[in-house]
């Protein structure tokens, strides 16, 4: 995901959301099939936006 960074906050916390919402249920019936690479993945991407965030903001 390469997309602009943006220091406005209700724009990160959708494009996190966006992230986070793609994540499976962890208490669903068949949770013992989760790919734990794919949340991890998705986890680190969320987290990247982040810290990107947290750097524009700084410059």
């Amino acid at each position: 995901m390469n997309v602009e960074m943006t220091s406005d906050p209700d724009q990160i916390r959708a494009r996190v959301a966006a992230l986070l919402a793609e994540l499976p249920d962890p208490t669903a019936d068949d949770s013992e099939h989760v790919d734990v690479e794919a949340i991890a993945a998705r986890l680190e991407e969320a987290h990247d936006l982040l810290v990107r965030a947290l750097e524009s903001v700084e410059r």
